[in-house]
């Protein structure tokens, strides 16, 4: 008895001492992440993440650690290149919503609405009409939500 104590003591230091390496582990994703996040956003966050942490933080803390701390912010690629590769990629998928968000950080980066629409014509060779039909009506809006001069560059 006194034996199976111990043990079960012992498992649960190491149980804690693990949880406690994970969190710690976490905390430099979790910063880049929010540092990725910030720059992407220029300081304003991100309405849908923030919403979703409500009620799926798990979810919210994985896509703040993993897609934007580890992937996003990866050496290789600059911001702007990233932005259009996914603006393609939720485009040919048909993320329209997801689009929208990275369409507006794409402007914010200097990238210019004709480019974008360069985005809409190339998806309809990689999936076709109906999915470059609805990117370009996602990106009427994103661009009708952006101030003139932020259109014109």
């Amino acid at each position: 008895m006194k034996h199976a104590l111990s043990l079960s003591f012992a498992v649960a230091l190491s149980l804690v001492g693990s949880m406690s390496h994970a969190q710690a582990d976490k905390s430099p994703r979790r910063a880049q992440g929010e540092a990725t996040m910030s720059k992407l956003s220029g300081g304003a966050g991100q309405p849908v993440l923030n919403a979703m942490r409500q009620d799926f933080p798990f979810l919210a803390d994985a896509i703040v650690d993993y897609s934007l701390g580890d992937v996003w912010a990866r050496p290789g690629l600059d911001d702007r290149t990233r932005q259009l590769t996914a603006v393609a990629a939720f485009a040919a998928t048909g993320n329209i919503q997801v689009l929208k968000i990275h369409a507006g950080y794409a402007l914010k980066l200097g990238v210019k609405p004709d480019e974008l629409k360069e985005i809409v014509y190339l998806t309809t060779v990689t999936a076709g009409f109906p999915r470059a039909i609805e990117a370009a009506q996602a990106l009427r809006e994103v661009f009708s939500a952006q101030p003139a001069n932020a259109t014109s560059r």
